[in-house]
């Protein structure tokens, strides 16, 4: 929880990437995500411990603010 709000807090802190975030958390959101638990707008745990592993090379890890922002601000030039 506290890796989920230092996230947050980064991405608060960065108001240009506002509009990527948002973006981005769209395109996260599963498709009829209110059909399956937990039902809430948010991506698969598959999902999730893929880009851990093919980013960090674990499925254990943890997301970095600093990584996150940096993703980000990889979509905003690219995506």
């Amino acid at each position: 929880m506290r890796d989920r709000l230092r996230i947050i807090a980064a991405i608060l802190s960065s108001p240009s990437l506002w509009p990527t975030a948002v973006r981005v958390a769209r395109r996260l959101i599963p498709v009829r995500w209110w059909r399956s638990r937990p039902y809430l707008p948010v991506p698969s745990r598959a999902y999730l411990r893929f880009r851990l592993e093919t980013y960090y090379g674990s499925e254990t890890a943890h997301f970095a603010p600093e990584d996150v922002l940096k993703y980000l601000r990889w979509v905003r030039e690219w995506g």
